[in-house]
């Protein structure tokens, strides 16, 4: 027994390890859609120790390196949903309409077979992020889709800013209205919030600051205010150390937000769905707002009912950086699809329908320097499609993270799952439609009360 639980030990801490490997592999002459510096024709790109290391034609490949022929194939980076839920065991936690105390990162789920799925749409990072119970929900946490470890801290991208989610509308005013009959019941007990939160944020910001300045000086009497984590996240939030990711829909809620982030000196804001963005596009541009919204879904809920299927065209030629997101475990495998219908709704050209899905969302999350495009010394995340990633009839082949080959669709076994579930009478593969996948109020469903 001790030699079979030492096995499965060595194995855990094997697969641990070699999820945070960083590799080597030169991918050689492919059609490189580089996002940021056009596109490369029979072109290599070589990844070196995780790293994008150098970019051209008839690179040697290094000893001991993996050779991928990517004739005939295109070559981008890796995709990038803004919006996701995938990975996460919890999404809301719902018992209070301000919860800036929690994180996503603390329920990451390594287990989640939609990482996998993920993958096999050449998408590489994620946005975890918490739901839309509250309107102030949790911290969350971005993720690279490094799968095979059971290790939850293996997903984390470290190097990515904090994050946080928002919302507005029917969800946090029927789960806490509705739900317990407390503020927020309207739109405006949700502005409410928002303002009473940082408030209150801003007078336990100066208390510590009257304190850290008195406590060196000989004298001081005075003693340190009573640490909290929620008010430490809302002040964080003021100095500008975390970014705001708000769900949203309608054009005057959009507005009173950026108003009450002028009010509050908050300048680092993106909007989540933003159906009506295009109401209000001139004016996110003017505030510097960023916008990551559905290609085509509207009209599954009353304040949804509204949209177009150029709001993201019409964001975009406003100046609005704008994303294409999933919201679901389903759409988040053809993300690439997603951003094809800017083309046919708006007529995107190639480039600005790519960066959709690549440096758009990556600066939305405030990793642009690290990944979105194909660049030398950025990060080795990779996807290889047969035909030109936003054709009909394109095929998503190798997904690369960090230089290690995550996805080959040519040799991976047909079950990718790491851990089978004895209670699980089908693959639950997801072939739902429309707003199917979407996690947003998972965990809150039964405060619901219409």
């Amino acid at each position: 027994m001790k030699e079979y639980i030492a096995i499965v030990l060595l194995l855990l801490f094997s697969q641990a390890v070699q999820s945070q490997q960083k590799g080597t592999v030169l991918i050689k002459n492919g059609t490189v859609l580089t996002i940021t510096k056009g596109t490369m024709e029979a072109t290599d790109v070589l990844i070196k120790d995780g790293v994008i290391s150098k970019i051209g034609k008839g690179l040697s490949t290094p000893k001991g390196a993996q050779t991928i022929d990517a004739t005939g194939m295109y070559v981008m980076p890796g995709i990038i949903d803004a919006h996701s839920h995938i990975a996460l065991d919890a999404v809301n936690e719902a018992t209070s309409p301000v919860t800036a105390e929690v994180w996503t990162g603390d329920a990451i789920n390594p287990l989640d077979v939609s990482i996998y799925r993920a993958l096999a749409g050449g998408v590489t990072i994620s946005h975890a992020l918490h739901g839309s119970a509250n309107a102030i929900g949790g911290q969350s946490e971005t993720i690279k889709h490094r799968y095979g470890t059971v290790d939850p801290d293996a997903l984390r991208m470290k190097e990515a800013p904090r994050t946080i989610k928002f919302a507005l509308g029917e969800n946090p005013t029927r789960v806490h209205g509705g739900g317990n009959g407390i503020v927020p019941r309207t739109r405006m007990g949700v502005e409410a919030v928002f303002r009473s939160s940082f408030s209150e944020a801003r007078q336990y910001m100066k208390a510590w600051d009257e304190y850290n300045a008195g406590k060196s000086k000989k004298g001081y009497k005075g003693t340190a205010p009573q640490y909290d984590l929620r008010l430490e996240t809302l002040a964080d939030i003021l100095k500008g150390d975390i970014i705001v990711h708000c769900h949203s829909y309608r054009a005057d809620e959009i507005y009173m937000l950026m108003q009450v982030c002028k009010d509050f000196g908050i300048k680092k804001l993106v909007f989540q769905h933003v159906n009506e963005g295009f109401k209000v596009a001139p004016e996110l541009a003017e505030f510097g707002a960023m916008a990551s919204v559905f290609s085509d879904w509207w009209a599954y809920k009353f304040e949804v009912y509204y949209s177009t299927a150029y709001n993201a065209t019409i964001l975009h030629k406003n100046g609005v950086v704008t994303s294409i997101n999933s919201d679901s475990g389903e759409l988040i495998r053809h993300l690439y699809h997603e951003a094809a219908k800017t083309q046919k709704y708006g007529g995107l050209s190639d480039n600005d329908a790519l960066s959709m899905i690549t440096i758009n969302p990556a600066k939305q999350l405030g990793i642009e320097s690290r990944v979105g495009s194909i660049e030398e010394g950025k990060d080795g995340d990779i996807a290889i499609f047969k035909n030109h990633p936003l054709s009909i009839y394109t095929i998503p082949m190798m997904t690369i993270v960090d230089g290690v080959v995550e996805f080959d669709r040519e040799n991976d076994p047909d079950d990718m799952r790491i851990y089978v579930d004895p209670k699980e009478t089908i693959d639950v593969t997801l072939h739902g439609t429309g707003h199917a996948g979407d996690r947003c109020m998972q965990d809150a469903e039964f405060l619901f009360h219409e």
